[in-house]
């Protein structure tokens, strides 16, 4: 499945203890997914639910589960997607691969086809302007 994602954050931080939430709020963090404005820190449930969902899920029955509005939510996943994490499968929200693991392996190749693409770019530019 190729993936166009808007826009990546990656923010280098220091690694966490080897406690599972802390690793999840660290990997978060590195994704760029928490913001000052959120302060109930909804986009990282949000990511905790559909990552931790055995099946896709509607808008609906996120927002019901996290106690969010629907807006809230609707919100949230526009950015999930956009990163990559989370795609569309017949109306509703999943991670993009198997788990976590593939899900940031796809993302990589995404990130490494960009840059890519960029220095071809580049290459062509440069040889435009005799460089």
């Amino acid at each position: 499945m190729i993936t166009r994602f808007q826009r990546i954050t990656i923010v280098r931080i220091r690694s966490p203890e080897k406690i599972l939430n802390t690793e999840l709020q660290w990997l978060s963090e590195s994704l760029g997914l928490f913001s000052e404005r959120d302060k109930d820190k909804s986009c990282f449930r949000l990511f905790l639910a559909i990552l931790q969902s055995k099946k896709s899920l509607s808008s609906d029955e996120l927002a019901y589960k996290l106690q969010l509005s629907r807006a809230t939510v609707i919100h949230h996943l526009s950015k999930l997607i956009a990163t990559g994490l989370v795609v569309i499968e017949h109306e509703k929200y999943v991670l993009r691969g198997k788990n976590l693991e593939h899900t940031l392996k796809e993302m990589k190749e995404d990130v490494l086809s960009a840059y890519e693409e960029m220095e071809e770019k580049a290459k062509e530019i440069d040889k435009k302007l005799n460089l």
